[in-house]
């Protein structure tokens, strides 16, 4: 599996109406083929700035399954005319398993 990062960068003010058509834009996404799961983060420090984590079967999976696809241009459709600039799109490997989400008890 593979995780795609992207960093994107909403216009100013656009914030809220972006996360709001973002869950609309979700659907799309979780419709692909090999799409597994997907994680929209809010930066602290810039908040028009936004880290979507989306974990994908593999690279292709991505670049041409969803990418090259219908789903694509509606998913751009949706957002992207709340981006101030293109996304910075990057894959990386899983190259071991997630930790647990909580920390373990402290003793």
């Amino acid at each position: 599996m593979v995780v795609e990062h992207a960093r994107l960068t909403v216009t100013a003010g656009r914030e809220e109406e972006f996360r709001e058509v973002f869950g609309k834009a979700r659907e799309v996404l979780a419709a692909a083929d090999g799409f597994r799961w997907a994680q929209l983060l809010r930066c602290e420090e810039q908040p028009r700035v936004f880290l979507l984590l989306v974990g994908w079967e593999s690279v292709a999976a991505h670049m041409t399954g969803f990418r090259e696809s219908e789903r694509f241009g509606r998913w751009r459709e949706l957002v992207g005319p709340f981006f101030a600039g293109p996304p910075d799109v990057e894959h990386f490997h899983e190259l071991d398993p997630r930790w647990p989400s909580d920390p373990p008890p402290v003793a």
